[in-house]
């Protein structure tokens, strides 16, 4: 039976190949769309972790991800912070959202409260702000942009020098100082979130408490670093489940029309070959393990061709943009989008299957 049925996909290459390639991209569409969201949403969540607070302040009303809005809370709300116990550290920092060749979001921090939070910078090239005109860029940002110390870049209608660059993971990949920014939006003294450090991450639940006892702090959005983890994984972001699924349904779809297209036309094409086969005594099972294992053998040559595709796909995103991140293979969604592919295909040859499982021997030897 196998000798058969490599000799009748290999009687059909082109056929076979469009239906390999079919199942290949579904397997490269579900791993490269989840790779990429799961990717930016790691990545954000490692740039976070990397500021090195163990509490954030965000304004009511605002979101866990990010306070997006400008900068609505006045500077005075890290005078009260820095006033709790446990509170070592608290730097204001003002969110701007450019959008250039993608979206990013630009800081403006206050430097040396900024260095008080997570620890220095680390310089790989120049240095720290001197002036108000001043630029800090991460490594990914610089590599992406062919950007070097002493360069001007261009953002928020203003030219900055790059002053500094250092590694990534150490929330934005752009650095301006706050009064800058402050005056470039028009928030003098006012900003869009506080990183809080404290003096250890085990009173964080506790001063989350003390803090909505403020008067006037009660409404703030306040978590732990812990909780905003939490928080931010991918089944609790707003729509992101349902985008997998979307896409995921689609990828099914893609698979499931054309392996019933193609295994229907070639069980029509095979018509006298399948009365052949019953006239010698195969049975109606037969016929239909033949055409399951065909698909079978073209499902998983269209997942290893997916898989090679998604990783050739994913190293030329991240040589091509160095500040995409996307989420490597895992074994569980290579696994994921292996049984669906492989689902997809079945559904798609089951009716073609029993159609020619039903034919009768005597019409089918005399088709032409």
């Amino acid at each position: 039976m196998n000798k058969m049925i490599v000799a009748n996909l290999v009687h059909r290459p082109i056929r076979s190949i469009i239906s390999i390639f079919a199942v290949a991209v579904e397997v490269t569409l579900i791993l490269m769309i989840v790779g990429l969201a799961l990717g930016i949403l790691d990545d954000n969540k490692t740039r976070q972790v990397g500021m090195g607070a163990d509490l954030t302040v965000r304004p009511p009303g605002s979101s866990n991800l990010a306070a997006f809005g400008g900068a609505p809370v006045r500077m005075t709300v890290a005078d009260i912070l820095r006033k709790q116990p446990h509170v070592v550290a608290v730097t204001p920092v003002v969110l701007q959202v450019v959008s250039t060749t993608n979206i990013e979001i630009i800081y403006g921090i206050d430097l040396e409260s900024f260095q008080a939070l997570g620890g220095p910078f680390r310089y790989m090239h120049g240095g720290p702000f001197t002036g108000p005109d001043d630029m800090i860029v991460d490594d990914l940002f610089a590599t992406a942009n062919k950007v070097h110390v002493g360069d001007t870049v261009n953002v928020l209608n203003h030219a900055f020098r790059v002053s500094g660059i250092v590694p990534h993971g150490r929330g934005a990949r752009r650095f301006i100082p706050i009064t800058t920014m402050q005056d470039l939006i028009g928030a003098q003294n006012k900003a869009s979130m506080f990183y809080v450090k404290l003096d250890d991450p085990i009173n964080a639940d506790a001063v989350v408490e003390q803090l909505k006892k403020i008067p006037g702090m009660e409404s703030y959005n306040i978590l732990s670093t812990s909780q905003w983890l939490a928080a931010t994984s991918a089944d609790k972001i707003p729509g992101l489940n349902l985008f997998i699924k979307i896409v995921i349904g689609i990828a099914v779809i893609i698979g499931f029309i054309v392996i019933f297209q193609s295994m229907y036309t070639a069980v029509m094409e095979r018509t006298r070959e399948i009365g052949i086969l019953k006239s010698l005594g195969a049975s109606k099972s037969y016929v239909v393990r033949v055409i399951l294992r065909e698909t079978l053998l073209l499902a998983v040559s269209g997942i290893l061709v997916g898989y090679l595709i998604s990783t050739i796909g994913q190293v030329s995103l991240v040589h091509q943009f160095p500040t995409l991140r996307v989420e490597p293979i895992t074994l569980k969604w290579a696994i994921y989008a292996a049984l669906i592919a492989i689902g997809g295909a079945m559904l798609g040859a089951i009716y073609p299957a029993f159609k020619a499982a039903q034919k009768d021997p005597i019409d089918a030897l005399a088709y032409e």
